[in-house]
């Protein structure tokens, strides 16, 4: 077994990690009665990098038993990924309904020629979870890397996020690489998902530093 030095995207899934069989989900978007109209999208305000630590770091300790190191990397390395936003290669999509936190994606571009674009630090909170914002949120991230003519992005997460995978999968994500890894108190089993973007590589250019 080895320990996994990457760092996992995650997700809206559910499920806990000490389920004796894997929790039968029906999935379907706009099951909930919020109107995707009240659901602004914004991008970095102040005390969103607490808020999303935080919703990693409770999710993820009372559904999969992660232990105080995985607070204190995505709290860590969020922070190190706003200080240095570039938004000619980043973004950030924060959902918000009527002043609340309700949900985030990222775009991590300091390799998006390289290896790809990540889609880093992707989560619903649980009570909005359902009604679309996590479709929303990912087809933003998806049109800002066509936009910049990125032509690949991947993504970390791990077995039992369901509802995650089937929207990873709806977009268009394959999987490609999958182990079994010991990190944040717990074992998972990582896997990492790509998307070809069809962008022109004629039209590629090196993205501004």
């Amino acid at each position: 077994m080895q320990v996994s030095q990457k760092r996992c995207t995650f997700g809206l899934g559910q499920g806990r990690r000490n389920s004796e069989k894997e929790p039968t989900i029906n999935y379907s978007e706009n099951t909930r009665s919020i109107n995707l109209q009240d659901i602004e999208i914004k991008d970095y305000y102040p005390g969103v990098v607490g808020k999303i630590t935080e919703l990693h770091a409770v999710y993820y300790h009372e559904n999969w038993g992660f232990d105080m190191t995985f607070e204190t990397q995505v709290g860590g390395e969020l922070s190190e990924f706003v200080r240095k936003f570039n938004k000619n290669r980043d973004g950030l999509w924060i959902a918000v309904k009527n002043g609340d936190f309700a949900g985030a994606i990222a775009i991590d571009g300091a390799d998006a020629l390289g290896d790809g674009a990540r889609l880093r630090w992707f989560i619903v909170d649980p009570q909005f979870q359902g009604c679309g914002i996590g479709k929303n949120l990912i087809t933003q991230a998806i049109v800002f890397c066509q936009q910049k003519q990125i032509p690949k992005l991947f993504l970390w997460t791990f077995k039992g996020l369901e509802d995650a995978r089937r929207l990873y999968e709806a977009v268009g994500f394959q999987l490609c690489e999958e182990s079994q890894v010991a990190q944040w108190g717990q074992t998972i089993r990582e896997q990492k998902y790509e998307l070809e973007l069809p962008v022109s590589k004629n039209n590629i250019q090196p993205l501004p530093g």
